[in-house]
């Protein structure tokens, strides 16, 4: 493979002088001649304005360099100035459309490829306001993507690591053959929207070994209005990940105008969140063929800007507003999945719209207060009838569903919460079926299993 040193560019990898023109006049000289490697050398800080990725370029940041993202807007390239497309109204509108902003871009980029043991560093406190002790926000909203790669197949995001993004950090849209291999995303804990990886309307993904904290989700499927000219997103395989977030470690939704399908999950270490698994489906998008495998979930609740109250594993459905009526969710499989955390499991669909097709096989359920935040509580938000909702945690907490089969599945409890209640509270359910189960309530006044309009299988 052909190698182009940005050095021999003129770049000067001082962390001072901005090298945005040497890097991507390396990037135009590969592209042309058909590929091969740009090389942004070890020991250097590379400042930059956006740099826009091409066709069969491999950007190598090796081990010890670091490219750092300017603190200055005007440098960002904006993906609307650029696509000579009238969908791109949506752009920044405000987070269901395109990027208004992107430090690493690329479109139609087939066989691109970001690689290397270094650092990309996204210089995200150069756009955020602290809001509170717990929570940080911007001065404009959506703030930079730190990586968008939109139309491009064949694409590969290997070993590097990404800091300090202050808005979503990986985010391939309308991509076919993505290949997400052992990268980290360390992000802090309390910056709003710094979404780890999010394949939007893509085909083919894979999400392999990586590991990622981030404040809001850490691996999100979506299929986004603003991205609705591609296609569903499915054939996701996501494995051997570990992950930390201030919302969803791993999440379906909610932006959801397209369908998602064929989605497997495994081997996966969720810990120290504030949900684990969420399917939310808001808009017209359906989902089916998710199973989830072999996985481990620690919740905890953080304070209450971000949504969820420490439900390990939340699959609801709720129209968003008045004019949108949310998708179907069926064939949803849970095999050898620990849960341990302030919550329990919700399921959630509403009376036109249940959820379908729903197992848990082998799994563990334990509820124990840990946090000073209140517990009795479940988080319903966005949609157009519910927001944090006042109800006694369960184990189970199962709303407007059909065929559900808990089977050779234990709960049980840590330390108490007063709300803490019930083994299963299921109402406007049909067809439950329970094999194998063992849990009792908290507290020998109450139910093991409460039961509100429900048909059992016997």
């Amino acid at each position: 493979m052909k190698e182009y040193n940005v050095m021999q560019y003129g770049a000067k990898g001082d962390g001072r002088t901005n090298d945005a023109f040497a890097i991507q006049h390396a990037i135009d000289d590969c592209a042309k001649n058909g590929g091969g490697q740009v090389v942004l050398q070890s020991g250097k800080v590379f400042y930059s304005d956006s740099i826009r990725l091409k066709k069969n370029v491999d950007l190598h940041i090796q081990k010890g360099a670091r490219l750092k993202a300017t603190g200055n807007i005007d440098g960002y390239i904006r993906p609307n100035k650029l696509i000579n497309d009238p969908k791109t109204a949506l752009i920044g509108n405000p987070v269901t459309g395109k990027p208004s902003f992107v430090f690493i871009y690329g479109f139609e980029a087939d066989g691109c490829t970001i690689s290397g043991e270094g650092v990309i560093d996204a210089n995200g406190h150069a756009f955020v306001q602290r809001k509170d002790r717990y929570y940080v926000t911007g001065d404009f909203y959506p703030r930079p993507t730190a990586i968008y790669i939109e139309q491009s197949d064949h694409i590969t995001f290997k070993e590097f690591t990404v800091v300090d993004a202050p808005f979503w950090t990986l985010h391939p849209a309308g991509c076919d053959d993505v290949l997400i291999d052992r990268i980290r995303i360390l992000n802090d804990l309390d910056v709003a929207n710094s979404d780890g990886i999010d394949p939007d309307h893509c085909s083919n993904v894979r999400i392999i070994g990586c590991h990622i904290t981030c404040a809001d989700d850490c691996i999100c499927l979506k299929t986004s209005k603003g991205n609705s000219e591609y296609g569903p997103c499915e054939n996701i395989l996501i494995d051997g990940c570990t992950l930390v977030s201030t919302s969803a470690a791993i999440k379906i939704g909610t932006e959801g105008v397209g369908d998602f399908r064929n989605v497997t999950v495994s081997n996966c270490i969720i810990s120290k969140s504030n949900r684990g698994i969420s399917i939310q489906i808001r808009d017209g998008g359906n989902v089916e063929n998710v199973s989830y495998s072999n996985i481990i979930i620690e919740t905890r609740r953080f304070c209450p800007d971000w949504w969820g109250t420490a439900e390990p594993i939340v699959i609801t459905t709720f129209n968003r507003d008045e004019n949108t009526k949310s998708g179907h969710i069926k064939n949803i499989r849970f095999f050898n999945v620990t849960a341990k955390g302030e919550n329990g499991v919700l399921i959630h669909g509403n009376a036109e719209n249940v959820i379908e097709d729903v197992t848990f096989e082998n799994c563990r359920v334990e509820l124990t207060k840990t946090s000073k935040w209140d517990c009795g509580l479940y988080d319903l938000r966005p949609c157009l009838d519910y927001g944090v909702e006042k109800s006694d945690n369960s184990a189970f907490f199962l709303r407007y569903a059909k065929d559900v089969t808990i089977m050779k599945t234990k709960t049980s409890w840590g330390r108490l919460c007063e709300n803490y209640k019930h083994a299963i509270d299921a109402a406007e359910v049909e067809n439950l079926e329970l094999l194998r189960f063992e849990g009792t309530a908290a507290d020998s006044e109450y139910e093991d299993i409460k039961l509100n309009n429900v048909k059992m299988v016997r």
